[in-house]
């Protein structure tokens, strides 16, 4: 009984987060059209609700082409294991019902981010085209630098907590929340974030002016479908990690899925706002801004655990 209850509970949670995706492309479409001083998506049913479903319709029953020179297995297959990778990682969600609740969650995240990078790699290369694998190298460059940053800052909250389960924050930030004490890191952690999910201004993998469309030129349809829905499940989850370990983790309040939202909203709002990055600048952001602050921080967030045991 238990393990079916996992699996319906599972497939529950899948299908909310891609609900959660395909409103979270309605909601940036619109934010857009605002900023731009345009209209949004408003045709498709009321006020555009539809349109979600509307595109994903279209692009799977869309005629799937593929390059006659790709590496077929590894082409068709990065896409799918992509969005699989998207969507496990949210297994370590702190539920109020403690469904998955394990203690190296954090650990399970930094392994899944780790390997979503491959599937990137994978498809840039495996298309047999120069723009797709310039992309891929990009994604692989960019998502390692930060990485590091990620890591280290991650770190830093796993020696003041002294867990590595999700569920922990909430008891230390029952008083103040961790962006008051730690804002620095909050705004070094969302920039990685940024990088870590190829969004605006850090979406070198996807350089349209550059790259015609990066490591996904290739791709149509489902597949093209797929690496877009693992990229807005990975929005979504960052937004939710950013709430667990700086906003209160109060997962079981309605104010959670506010903050969440609002976190998501502020991905759309640097999209609309800011350009693309110099390559050069990226790189020098991630190793001579970040990876100093979040080690200081570290070294600091150690001695505080060493001294808080001393005494």
């Amino acid at each position: 009984m238990d393990v079916l209850l996992s699996l319906i509970s599972s497939i529950l949670l899948i299908i909310c987060v891609l609900i959660g995706v395909a409103f979270l492309t309605l909601l940036e479409r619109s934010v857009l059209g605002y900023i731009q001083i345009r209209k949004g998506p408003n045709k498709v049913g009321f006020v555009g609700i539809p349109q979600p479903f509307a595109d994903a319709i279209k692009l799977f029953t869309k005629e799937q082409t593929y390059p006659s020179l790709s590496n077929y297995f590894l082409y068709y297959f990065s896409p799918v294991i992509g969005l699989f990778l998207a969507l496990l990682v949210w297994i370590i969600y702190p539920y109020l019902t403690s469904l998955y609740s394990f203690n190296y969650g954090f650990l399970f995240f930094l392994c899944c981010t780790s390997m979503g990078v491959y599937t990137v790699m994978v498809a840039g290369w495996s298309s047999n085209s120069n723009y797709a694998l310039l992309g891929g190298l990009r994604a692989v460059a960019q998502t390692i630098s930060y990485e590091v940053s990620l890591a280290l800052v991650l770190f830093s909250f796993i020696f003041l907590v002294d867990s590595y389960n999700l569920g922990m924050f909430f008891l230390y930030q029952e008083n103040v929340w961790f962006l008051i004490i730690t804002f620095p890191l909050a705004l070094a952690w969302f920039a990685s974030c940024l990088a870590e999910t190829n969004r605006t201004p850090f979406d070198f993998a996807e350089g349209e002016s550059e790259l015609v469309s990066g490591f996904n030129v290739e791709y149509s349809s489902g597949g093209f479908a797929l690496i877009f829905l693992a990229e807005y499940a990975s929005i979504l989850f960052m937004s939710m990690l950013f709430c667990v370990i700086f906003l209160g983790c109060d997962v079981d309040s309605f104010m959670f899925f506010v903050k969440l939202t609002f976190i998501s909203f502020m991905f759309i709002w640097v999209r609309g706002t800011l350009p693309r990055f110099r390559y050069d600048k990226l790189m020098y952001l991630a190793w001579k801004s970040f990876l100093p602050l979040s080690l200081n921080y570290l070294f600091f967030f150690v001695g505080l655990s060493i001294l808080f045991l001393s005494l």
